[in-house]
């Protein structure tokens, strides 16, 4: 499957834009994670965004009971048999959110040049001149002039269902505020952000504690989504409390970088991290509008150069309600592929979205587009300077097998890995083909019992851009000490020719660890 991928920055007959893509087995290069709830909770729907293209499945716990979780996961499980696609799982933490407590049904209407005031007083009934709110120390935390948004997944600036205000006075725990435009709160979820102010909170809460050790231990879960990072300690404090629970010592920490102050503190965040999400609902806050794309584009090429997956939120909001983005939506969804995207989050679109399934076909379809006019050959150069000389064993091996793949015009790359961390490399060059990751399960003991590793690793490869992962026989070394495995071959390329990926005459790039060496080998296909 040789690709034909076309620059930007060479000319191309208009009209070819008309023509329909071709359909392939992967979507997109580009992963999607979609957000289940109500409206994409039931295996139907599951099935469906399986099938459209999601590959990370995020359970947000600012909403919901463990129980609530459970059976949507539960209804996931049996969606991904019958669907035979792979899907991880993300939980997202609550961490220091403000929320609004309303425990009307009724739509509150919020009127522009009115005031309201912000109580912790939560025993209060939530009206159009009064919000409970779920935290007491907001009136030490603000001062008059301050900024205050309040929405379903935040302020847009468009939305009728979102509200800006601005601190007027403080009385005792009470926080006066202006409206600053009308708006309509309905439904739940209200989440309240203050521009630029540091929350007295710690970024694992103890309710967020609570959910990782039951349900999340109970789960497995692949990732954990590490809301409102702050900085490095943030993450180490999490990966301290996940090394005491069993198993989700493996588990991979995404910093969702939600302020200036998980900005400012980018880079060591990125060093402790696993992934980073940035977050730009509530960053979009925070920063200055002509400065989000700026930090977008920063943090996906520090992300990129340091080989570690990153994901971007909020792209096609109106996909809420609509069959269709608006132009604005399609190019930005475009321009994150471009600026180095590992994965797409949809988040309202898909948890309370009357349209889950369609939205992720169709940002898995712009993603595919985008993928065909992206700079390969220049972005595997930035990577190969800025890894500069001399390199690590395993980084030479891995970026020449790219390098072979893209000679020869391969079709795939198979790797054979038992960590995953070879696959990761590879896919870290960006190459035109799909990466094909034969995760070989090992046998490991604790002295009490014997388990299989891979399983964890294979799922977490489903984040990372052009990296498809098969979980394959045990029986199967990932390290040998002749050729490469016959038999574990055979059935990576029965896979690929399956999929459409692979077919007759094709040439494929195989690496694998043969005795103490690394080997990359070149192998033409017969009929």
């Amino acid at each position: 499957m040789p690709s034909n991928n076309l620059l930007l920055e060479e000319p191309i007959r208009m009209a070819s834009i008309l023509e329909p893509s071709k359909p392939t087995f992967f979507p997109a290069m580009t992963k999607i994670v979609g957000t289940l709830g109500p409206r994409s909770r039931s295996v139907e729907i599951i099935s469906g965004c399986l099938n459209a293209g999601m590959s990370v499945a995020r359970f947000d716990f600012s909403w919901g009971d463990t129980a609530y979780h459970q059976e949507t996961l539960e209804n996931l499980k049996i969606a991904i048999k019958s669907t035979k696609k792979l899907c991880a799982v993300m939980l997202d933490t609550i961490g220091p959110e403000l929320l609004v407590v309303t425990k009307t049904e009724h739509p509150i209407s919020l009127l522009a040049d009115e005031s309201v005031v912000l109580t912790p007083d939560q025993d209060k009934e939530a009206t159009s001149n009064l919000l409970p709110i779920n935290f007491s120390g907001l009136s030490k935390a603000v001062k008059k002039g301050d900024t205050i948004f309040i929405g379903q997944y935040l302020f847009t600036g468009n939305e009728t269902t979102s509200v800006m205000l601005e601190v007027t006075d403080v009385d005792g725990e009470d926080v006066v505020c202006q409206i600053k435009n009308s708006a309509i709160l309905a439904r739940q979820l209200y989440t309240l952000h203050v521009s630029q102010i540091r929350i007295d909170l710690p970024t694992l809460t103890d309710k967020d504690k609570e959910v990782i050790s039951t349900w999340g231990a109970r789960n497995n879960i692949d990732f954990l989504s590490l809301s409102h990072t702050r900085g490095a300690e943030d993450v180490r404090h999490a990966r301290d409390f996940l090394s005491q629970l069993g198993d989700l010592g493996q588990t991979q920490i995404f910093a969702k970088i939600e302020n200036t102050e998980g900005l400012t503190h980018f880079d060591e965040i990125l060093h402790e991290a696993d992934g980073i999400i940035l977050a730009r609902g509530n960053l979009g806050v925070d920063l200055p509008p002509e400065k989000v794309f700026l930090f977008q584009k920063a943090a996906l090429y520090k992300c990129n150069m340091a080989g570690k997956p990153a994901v971007v939120t909020r792209v096609v909001d109106s996909m809420t309600d609509n069959l269709r983005p608006t132009r604005a939506e399609a190019t930005d969804v475009a321009n994150a592929v471009l600026d180095g995207s590992d994965a797409i989050l949809l988040g309202a679109e898909t948890l309370r979205g009357l349209y889950p399934v369609e939205t992720i076909s169709i940002v898995g379809k712009i993603c595919a587009e985008a993928e065909k006019v992206f700079n390969h050959n220049l972005f595997f150069k930035k990577v190969i300077n800025y890894v500069g000389e001399p390199m690590s064993h395993l980084e030479s091996i891995t970026s020449s097998a790219v390098r072979s793949a893209i000679k020869v015009k391969a079709s795939a790359i198979i790797c054979f890995t038992s960590s995953g961390r070879a696959a990761r490399l590879i896919a870290k060059y960006r190459p035109t083909m799909p990466v094909l990751s034969v995760v070989i399960p090992q046998l490991k003991t604790n002295q009490l019992r014997w388990t299989f590793t891979g399983a964890f690793e294979a799922r977490q490869s489903l984040i990372i851009r052009g990296l498809f992962p098969m979980l394959a026989d045990p029986r199967h070394a990932a390290e040998t000490t002749n050729a490469t495995s016959e038999s574990a071959l055979k059935v990576a390329l029965d896979y690929g020719k399956a999929h459409g990926v692979i077919k007759s005459h094709d040439r494929v790039v195989i690496c694998q660890k043969v005795g103490d060496s690394a080997v990359v080998k070149i192998m033409e296909l017969e009929d």
